[in-house]
């Protein structure tokens, strides 16, 4: 997800550095571009306007079109804000009071929220955990295939589920029982991936599975 974004906003940057002057037109088209890259990173829109909104801000002023390297300093503010919203300190992963825990993993399709969640699974092992994995995209017919190799990867246990469990809601309730016997077992869970981010209709759980012990992790 940050490699994808990281080399949107470049690709941003480099326009902005061969325009030669800055000026309200490519500045503006400058924050087109970012809002474009933030919103298919599956950033919250309000979160992008408010982002953007600040930096046209400070960016737009006088003083920064007038300077000698009003580029950099456009990058040096979208720099600050995107440290501003994102956090300017490290947030430890909090695990559920009642185990085990379950990581949700959401975002776009094909922004590698299965290859995410083998390396999460990867850095809880190394941190003392010993997680499990299941996809319950039941409705991608490789997807399952995908995680049980990236499992296999990583070394990690997954839960295969049976031919009898068609709905994700079946399989995430049938891990979560089969985790629940290992107190420090996280269960990370792979969902199908939501087809736009513009929708409000991503997941098709086919009920409530909604649980004190669900942390929500998105990527995109």
């Amino acid at each position: 997800m940050f490699d994808n974004l990281s080399d949107k906003l470049q690709r941003v940057f480099k326009n902005l550095r061969g325009e030669g002057k800055l000026s309200a037109a490519n500045m503006e088209t400058a924050l087109r571009e970012i809002r474009v890259a933030l919103l298919e990173a599956d950033v919250n829109f309000k979160v992008v306007k408010q982002l953007i909104e600040a930096v046209k801000e400070k960016a737009m002023g006088e003083e920064v079109l007038a300077s000698l390297s009003p580029t950099q300093q456009v990058i040096a503010i979208v720099r600050d804000e995107l440290t501003r919203i994102l956090g300017s300190h490290q947030s430890k992963l909090r695990f559920a009071n009642e185990p085990p825990s379950v990581i949700l993993i959401v975002g776009l399709q094909g922004s590698g929220k299965t290859t995410s969640t083998g390396k999460l699974a990867r850095w809880l092992s190394k941190n003392g955990h010993s997680p499990m994995m299941v996809s319950v995209d039941v409705y991608r017919p490789a997807a399952r295939e995908q995680l049980r190799v990236v499992a296999k990867d990583v070394g990690l246990p997954i839960y295969p589920g049976t031919p009898e469990e068609t709905k994700p809601v079946e399989l995430a309730r049938s891990a979560r029982r089969e985790a629940v016997p290992s107190p420090g077992t996280p269960l990370s869970v792979d969902v199908q991936g939501i087809r736009s981010a513009y929708t409000s209709d991503p997941l098709r759980t086919d009920g409530d599975c909604e649980h004190p012990s669900l942390i929500h992790v998105g990527f995109a």
